[in-house]
């Protein structure tokens, strides 16, 4: 594929994207993706096909290897990967392809987005505390992005946006933009937290914080997991507390104890009471225990109630995860004492674990279609955004499902460990360059104004050199009819 180009010398220029470089004879531009062979533009990645019920497989490198069967691809499906970008945005998609699925003649607007507006939100499957809400979150020193309000189990990341793009230094969009990048193509990244952890995140991969990689996810918080193990531990011990940062249970206290007969115990922990074996703050956040600053256990201990507690008393306490416990026996004064666990106890310890999920690191692209980009599609680009939100245009990202937020625009949100590898690039400016599909019935497509005129079918596409890559499990093929509100009889 070819752009139209400006010579200088013995230089060709790139109008790709607004750098507008000038790139000589057997080299490529700012952006690695465009390079001057022969004094031709050419697009340095290959177009990327999905074929459904196929294995991910290498380059087709050479003719040969490309026996010319489409068909037993299954209808291929045309990504945005390695398509090109409608830059400078007057003309058309590099590809608007046509194909029938199921006697259904549909079309797939194909083209790689230039995006100033896109970020990445990052979820980390892990109790520990690695820094405040609001936190600045920082790659190579640069602000990049921030810590956002924890969900159940996990810690949320912020990063990128036009703020941080544009909006800051140059060094700060540099850094910004390689952090994205990297992310988006699951590399790993460093990321410090302002007052909190180093963090190495990886898409698909376990987190690692303050050089410890994670293994367990949280069972539940702590008043959970009394309500899911109390009948295992009431036949073997007198009182179990299950420390977290956000919600300490106490079993004896909690509804679940007193619905099993546990009496009082006279344990008594620190922290703010909530509801009945239920308590918040007993430490400070932390990479202990539970998501606490907590490495030993008894230091959220308040004295025994002698009124109530007993000596020989048996205390298991346990983390969110099971990965830290500690038996301990009330002796004479009413001190818990280290004890061997007994099996039936640290089998429900191991039970804990085994009922937690592995730590993860999750990474979603998250972008808003342009005005510009939404030219490519059609000449009145506000007929797209309708299109879409009537569930008439379904939108995906290198064949991927794509969230589509509610409200105006299009705005966009991806897993990007469901799109083929290496899927985003990116330009100097600096800005991601990410794969964007609009799939739709080829007369929906008339109707708002589409370049009917440069619509191709498939085998016009399917060529030799092309990447072939296996669809992405539990994903629908973007041109099924279950993505579209179609009306009855349309």
């Amino acid at each position: 594929m070819t752009e139209r180009t400006e010579r200088m010398a013995d230089k060709i220029r790139c109008d790709a994207c607004p750098v507008l470089c000038y790139i000589a004879e057997g080299r490529a531009g700012a952006c690695d993706r465009y390079a001057n062979h022969g004094g031709a533009l050419v697009r340095l990645d290959p177009l990327t096909v999905i074929e459904a019920g196929g294995e991910t497989v290498p380059f087709l490198a050479t003719e040969e290897e490309w026996d010319g069967d489409i068909l037993r691809a299954n209808r291929p499906f045309i990504t945005a990967v390695g398509a090109g970008t409608t830059y400078p945005d007057y003309k058309p998609a590099p590809f608007i392809v046509s194909q029938e699925v199921e006697g259904v003649d549909m079309v797939t607007v194909v083209t790689e987005g230039i995006f100033s507006y896109c970020g990445v939100k990052v979820k980390i499957d892990t109790d520990r505390h690695i820094g405040d809400e609001r936190a600045i979150v920082r790659a190579e020193g640069e602000p990049i992005g921030h810590v956002m309000t924890s969900e159940y189990g996990s810690k949320m990341l912020s990063l990128g946006g036009v703020e941080h793009l544009t909006g800051g230094t140059k060094a700060e969009g540099r850094v910004t933009c390689d952090a994205l990048l990297r992310l988006c193509n699951r590399e790993a990244v460093e990321l410090t937290v302002d007052g909190g952890a180093t963090v190495v995140v990886q898409a698909g991969q376990a987190p690692v914080i303050n050089g410890v990689q994670e293994k367990l996810m949280r069972v539940g918080c702590g008043s959970a997991a009394i309500g899911m193990f109390a009948t295992q531990w009431a036949p073997h011990v007198d009182e179990v507390i299950v420390v977290d940062d956000h919600i300490t249970g106490v079993l004896s206290e909690h509804q679940a104890g007193r619905m099993l007969d546990i009496p009082h115990t006279g344990i008594r922990v620190t922290g703010r009471k909530s509801t009945p074996g239920r308590y918040f703050q007993v430490a400070h956040p932390g990479t202990g225990w539970g998501g606490t600053d907590v490495e030993d256990p008894l230091t959220i201990l308040k004295p025994a109630d002698p009124k109530v507690a007993w000596p020989g008393l048996r205390l298991l306490m346990v983390s969110t995860t099971g990965e830290q416990w500690a038996y301990y026996i009330l002796d004479e004064n009413l001190v818990p004492k280290p004890a061997e666990i007994t099996p039936p106890l640290l089998a429900s310890v191991e039970r804990v674990a085994e009922n937690c999920e592995p730590s993860v690191c999750s990474v979603l692209f998250m972008g808003g279609a342009g005005g510009s980009l939404r030219a490519g599609v059609t000449e009145n680009p506000v007929k797209l955004t309708r299109s879409v939100k009537e569930a008439l245009t379904h939108v995906s990202c290198g064949g991927a499902r794509a969230y589509v937020w509610p409200g105006g625009g299009i705005t966009v949100m991806a897993d990007v460990m469901d799109m083929p590898t290496n899927s985003f690039g990116y330009v100097p400016t600096p800005a991601l360059v990410a794969p964007i599909e609009f799939t739709m019935r080829r007369s929906d497509y008339a109707a708002l104004g589409g370049h009917v005129d440069r619509v191709v079918s498939a085998s016009d596409v399917v060529k030799p050199g092309i990447r072939r890559v296996g669809p992405a499990p539990r994903h629908p093929d973007p041109r099924h009819a279950g993505n579209f509100d179609w009306p009855k009889g349309g």
